[in-house]
Order: structure tokens, then sequence, then C-alpha cells
């Protein structure tokens, strides 16, 4: 079993998703039992359960966009060759497909699952007969059944509330896109912090995107041909792929609205009422097109650290911001040949739009996953958000990037640390910590018990006079992109 359960080498990464596999199938529980897998398409899910399928022999069926009766008779096909039956094996519904998958032992793997509920809606009706309490799968079956597809609301729905399968599962694995310290090693671009960091900026941690662009990573000295050989490229997969993210969404019937949606957010605009006002719409009217984008995984919420209800929008996949910026700006250019003066042209909106808030997103992933204890004074982040607090003294607002906070059940929250974010082009000097010590003096008393750290992190470095004040100040961290990815 040591053995079947080894990751093979074709499996990069993945090692929590392939462990929760392994658990699932391996689970010693009495009866059949249910899992659920689901992601964003090219996160490699597919690769993952062929992967369990043929290190244990466990059945599994690719589900395509065709008719129910079309898929009852693949089905067949497919477990006959399972069985190793010389002649046909014909469902006449589902029913009797269920419970004939379900007296199977091991893996049992249903992968693209919504084109089938697509087909046939009482399907997961189906399923939770079939894997009732009383069932013959329950009472005498082995098989660990597995669920997956991409059409996430469709999967996210399968145990919801009044769902049929609500209570039927055991296992719910997400398959994300590679965090950021992943995805350098998977670029190949563990050694060059800066390299790594502007790839993951303008295409993200999807694994997919390696193979789309080429199959090898950039080199710093041919970073801007790279880009214009790929994601400039109107040759390229890659070209139209933040829009192809959009388009082949089931659940999104009105892609303008979302697009624009997606664009407003991608400039900057990250408040409900900034996103309407962009859109010269009623900020009421935004509600469904963002919670479509939320549900599809196209964007994300993310709360104030101290204020309810002031959340703002952050765009999920950096390939879609960087389409929205610079591909759909100037495709009529690009589709000309133009990519070398479009990228030229776009370097402002690059590094302001786009290095600039990733570089964020990487500074709360650091303190959250990798920031050690003694970084964070002695404590750990629960969960790490942006915030605005308010400055009688300057009379406005003003914006905190990184807000660390520790929850406890008996003390409630408290501030751990606050952080300031720099991706411009010069290093960070003693005016951004004195910026820093002037934030840290406005959090709200009552979720500070001890001063918090003050964090600052740059993509190029720190002037010499604040390297060394950090160095005689116990309450001061400087995080630099190498620190980022290697350090703690």
């Amino acid at each position: 079993m040591v053995e079947v359960w080894r990751k093979p080498a074709s499996l990069r990464a993945r090692d929590w998703e392939w462990n929760t596999l392994r658990d699932f199938v391996t689970s010693q529980v009495t009866g059949s039992t249910l899992g659920l897998v689901y992601g964003r398409r090219r996160q490699g899910k597919t690769l993952m359960l062929r992967l369990v399928a043929a290190a244990t022999g466990g059945f599994i069926f690719g589900v395509r966009q065709l008719t129910e009766a079309q898929n009852l008779t693949e089905l067949g096909a497919a477990y006959a060759r399972h069985i190793g039956s010389p002649s046909p094996v014909v469902f006449g519904s589902w029913r009797d497909a269920l419970k004939a998958l379900l007296r199977l032992s091991g893996p049992v793997i249903i992968d693209e699952f919504p084109h089938l509920v697509a087909t046939t809606p009482s399907l997961p009706s189906e399923l939770q007969h079939a894997l009732s309490p009383m069932s013959e799968a329950k009472q005498h079956g082995n098989a660990r059944l597995i669920l997956c597809g991409s059409a996430l609301s469709t999967m996210r729905g399968l145990p919801d509330g009044r769902a049929p399968l609500r209570g039927r599962h055991s296992m719910e694995l997400v398959v994300r896109p590679f965090w950021y310290r992943e995805a350098a090693g998977f670029w190949g671009l563990d050694g060059d912090p800066d390299l790594a960091f502007r790839v993951n900026a303008l295409v993200g941690g999807t694994p997919a995107y390696l193979g789309m662009c080429g199959g090898g990573p950039p080199s710093a000295a041919d970073f801007d041909a790279w880009i214009c050989g790929t994601l400039l490229n109107p040759a390229n997969a890659m070209f139209r792929e933040g829009n192809q993210l959009l388009q082949e969404e089931p659940e999104i019937t009105d892609p303008t609205s979302y697009a624009g949606v997606l664009a407003a957010v991608s400039m900057g605009r990250v408040r409900r009422s900034e996103i309407a006002a962009t859109l010269g719409r009623a900020a009421t009217a935004i509600a469904h097109p963002l919670a479509g984008l939320e549900n599809v995984g196209l964007l994300e919420r993310v709360e104030d650290a101290f204020r309810a209800k002031r959340g703002t929008y952050r765009i999920a996949d950096p390939i879609i911001r960087f389409s929205q910026l610079v591909v759909q700006r100037d495709e009529g250019r690009l589709v000309r040949g133009e990519a070398k003066r479009v990228w030229a042209d776009a370097a402002d909106t690059v590094a302001s739009k786009i290095y600039g808030p990733h570089l964020e997103d990487l500074a709360r992933e650091w303190v959250l996953a990798h920031a050690s204890e003694e970084t964070m004074g002695g404590g750990r982040a629960s969960w790490v958000r942006p915030a605005t607090v308010a400055c009688a003294e300057h009379k406005q607002g003003h914006e905190i990037d990184v807000v660390a906070m520790e929850s406890s059940a008996f003390t409630g929250d408290r501030v751990l640390a606050i952080g300031e974010v720099k991706a411009t082009g010069k290093p960070v000097g003693v005016a951004e910590l004195s910026r820093l010590g002037h934030l840290r003096d406005l959090l709200p008393p009552d979720r500070v018990t001890t001063p918090p750290k003050l964090l600052l992190f740059s993509r190029t470095g720190f002037v010499p006079d604040l390297t060394t004040e950090a160095a005689g100040r116990s309450d001061v961290e400087l995080v630099d992109l190498n620190r980022l990815y290697n350090g703690d």
C-alpha cells in the first residue's frame, strides 16, 4: 500500500491533495462512501484522479457533453472494459448503473459529473437513494465514489442546504491554483524571486499555464520577449485565456455584465459602490454579477479587518486582470502585431494595477502561511486582511495593506502586526516606517493588547538608513522578495 500511494513523479506539488485522496480511498469505514473533488478548469484534477485510478486499479469514467442515453451507453462500455466483460454492458437506467458501480471496490471516479446533472437532473436524488443508510451499498459495499467537476456552483450545490446529497459525502476536496511558493517551484523559478513574482503576478498558479506558455519559464533577460511571444501573441492559447475563463462557465448567462465587473475591479474599483459607479448602475443592481463571479471562483470578497460589511473585492486569478488591463484594451493593436509597443505602453498600468495589488496579496499570504512566531511577536495569525482606519489629524481614512489578527475563544481578536506593501521601483525609506507607526497609533484600542509589529514589504528592497534603524528595533520587520519566497 505504501508503494501504491507514493505520489507519482508526474504529479508535481499537490502533496496535501494526494494524501487527502489516499485517506479517503483507504478509509476503513464500513460501506460505500462519497467524496467530491472540484475546482476551476486546468488545475490538474483529471490528471490526479487518473493517477489514483491507475495506482489502485480503480474505475474512472470521463463524462462528455452528450445526451442521457449516450452517456449511459458510454458508461456501460467503460464498465465492461473495467470488469473484463467480453460483451457490452447495457444499463437501462441510472439507478441500475449506480447499483453496478457501487458494487465495485476501491475508487469509482466520475469526472465532469456536472455534465451528467445537466442532462439528468434527478441523478443526485438517485445517488441519495443508492447511498441511503439501509442501502446495499452502505450495508455491504466498499466503493469509494468520487464525483469530480469544474462547474463550481453545481459541485458546491450538491451537498448544500436541502440538496439530496446533503450529509451523504465524507470528503470535499477543492483543488485550487498553486500558492505562490508552489508556483515558483513548478515553474522552476525558485532561484529568482523577482522573476517568480512577475510571472505569478501575470499568470497566477494554474498548472496548465506552464504548458500553454510553451512548457518552459522565461529568463530575466528574455522576460519582455516571452510576454510578447505568449500572453500578447494572438496565436498563443494564453491570449484569450482571461476572457475564456468567463465564457466557459455555464452559470454565467450574461458575460457582458460580468466582464464589466471584472474590468472595474481590475482597474482598482474594489468597493461595491465604486464598481457600480464605474458601470453606471445602482449598487443594488450589481449584486447578482458579484455573487455569480464569486460562485465560479473568479472574484473574491475580502473583508475589512475592523469594520463589518466594508469588504472589498479582488480578482481571484491574475490572468483575468492581465487580460482586462492589457490584452482587451489593445486587442486591435496586438492583432496587428504591435505586441512590443503595447507592452511598453502598458508599463505604468502593469506596475500600479498588477504588480502592486499582487504583492499585497502575497504579503498577506506570507504572513498567514510562512511568517514565524518570532516575526509575529510571539503569536500566529488566525487571519490576515486589509483595513481602513480613521484619522482625525489628516481628516481622512488611511488604508492598511496588512492586518494580522490572532483570534482566541477567551480573549477575542488582537492585532499581532500591521504591514505596508510597496511594489514601486524605488527602495522603501524611513518615511514609510514613520507612516506605518502613525497607523499603529490609530488602531482600535480594544483590538490591541501589546504594540503590534510593523512589517514593511518591498519588491525593490530598502534604503540603508531604514535597514540600520530596523536592525536596532525589535518591533520592525523588513520583508523583501527573497524573504517573501524563502524566509519566515
